[in-house]
């Protein structure tokens, strides 16, 4: 078939008038799909149920070292939950802080820190300073932006390449004392599913920003999320940063959200012996400790790095026919009419399409008023503005595979009414 670009007025008129009763037909089963977060599936939380059974007797709830997770302190984490987080990251258990059930939490915690009382080589506290701006490569997360712009920041677009941030654009920026801080996804990127080249990490570790206080953020959400092929190891951020002698810039964070229960997960900071002995240090006017219980769950029933990537192959299974799902529509019903392009990741939890620019927020529109929830358009860019009002980020992993397959259908046809709209017909 011709690509739409390519089609006379009378070809696009044509195919516009069977699109569209294809769109009303659609429309008329009166679905309701939802693609529009990374979420677990039922299939995949019911399969680590077992989970909340590891601690059952008085006895169970007392570590090796004789703590007992049933009371106050260890503001900072057990040291067995430590030590299990410092496995599967390739760093040392005193580098690690682990927290409550959300990395974006202690994401949030810790930008407010600087906020409010600065870092460790803060001049004064950032709430003092007449600008504070951050770097945002993207397409990216939405919340990490919403993190920053809650703070009043000004937030800088850092454009994406297939080998992570530009970074002939971020050590330009970073300059300016101003810029404080950059977010990362570095391995399978949201929503690009992107993995950072070597030399890109490379050129990120030996940073030299003008501010003394300048915040990596590099949040290793999907650090072992493959859901095709065997599991890719990535580098320790904390002693690259070190090598280059920037320890104190880094802020590495995980979770357990998509390894157990986002609901019930563990979530980790991971950063210089320093840092960390500074931000606990103010985190204890606020909490006497997290969750233990659900810290040494975790500990019991993910035993060490190997056990937990043999739970991730499980996922794994479960994951890799909805994206396959996903990009065999793509290829089949939109690629033949050239319309958009698209990465094929291996891991993490989206695909990022880019629609013909222009058509974004028109074909999402459509999608909602067929019944498919999704993203929204402008969500990967800072102020949820895409210039180019083109990319979208399809969420395959919470629908059974039929209905994802139904609202990938309903998906490409309102792909298609937008872009022929675009045309002309």
């Amino acid at each position: 078939m011709k690509h739409y670009s390519d089609m006379t007025l009378q070809e696009r008129q044509a195919e516009y008038a069977v699109v569209k009763q294809e769109f009303e037909n659609k429309k008329a089963l009166g679905l309701k799909l939802n693609m529009a977060r990374g979420k677990p599936s039922t299939q995949q939380l019911d399969m680590v149920t077992d989970l909340l059974s590891v601690l059952s007797k008085p006895e169970d709830f007392v570590t090796e070292s004789g703590i007992d997770v049933r009371n106050y302190g260890e503001v900072s984490g057990i040291p067995e939950a430590k030590a299990l987080f410092a496995d599967i990251l390739g760093c040392k258990p005193q580098q690690v802080f682990v927290g409550g059930n959300a990395s974006l939490q202690l994401m949030y915690d810790v930008v407010a820190k600087a906020y409010t009382n600065g870092l460790l080589h803060s001049e004064k506290p950032w709430s003092k300073l007449d600008t504070v701006k951050w770097l945002c490569p993207a397409p990216g997360y939405d919340r990490h932006f919403k993190v920053t712009e809650s703070f009043g920041m000004e937030l800088l677009t850092v454009p994406m390449t297939e080998n992570g941030p530009d970074m002939d654009v971020v050590e330009k920026l970073i300059q300016d004392p101003a810029v404080k801080g950059m977010w990362n996804v570095p391995k399978y990127s949201n929503p690009d599913g992107i993995i950072y080249s070597d030399e890109t990490i490379r050129r990120i570790a030996a940073m030299k920003p003008a501010a003394p206080d300048f915040m990596l953020m590099w949040d290793n959400a999907y650090c072992i999320h493959e859901f095709d092929g065997d599991f890719v190891p990535f580098r320790d951020i904390l002693a690259l940063c070190a090598e280059n002698g920037n320890a104190d810039m880094v802020y590495e964070f995980a979770s357990t959200s998509k390894v157990t229960f986002p609901g019930a997960g563990v979530a980790v900071m991971a950063s210089s012996e320093d840092n960390l002995a500074y931000l606990t240090k103010i985190i204890n006017i606020q909490t006497i400790g997290f969750d233990k219980i659900n810290q040494l769950r975790h500990v019991r029933y993910l035993k060490d790095k190997e056990h937990t990537l043999a739970l991730m192959r499980r996922h794994a299974a479960i994951l890799a026919p909805k994206f396959h799902a996903v990009l065999d529509a793509l290829d089949s019903q939109l690629a033949p009419l050239g319309l958009g392009s698209w990465k094929r990741p291996t891991g993490g939890y989206f695909v990022s399409y880019d629609a013909m620019p222009g058509t974004a927020k028109h074909a999402l529109a459509l999608c909602k008023e067929a019944g498919v929830t999704m993203t929204g358009a402008g969500a990967t860019f800072p102020y949820g503005v895409d210039p180019a009002d083109s990319n979208i980020r399809i969420a395959p992993s919470l629908p059974p595979v039929a209905e994802l397959q139904q609202a990938m259908d309903i998906f490409c046809c309102c792909v298609k009414l937008a872009a022929l709209e675009k045309l002309g017909v």
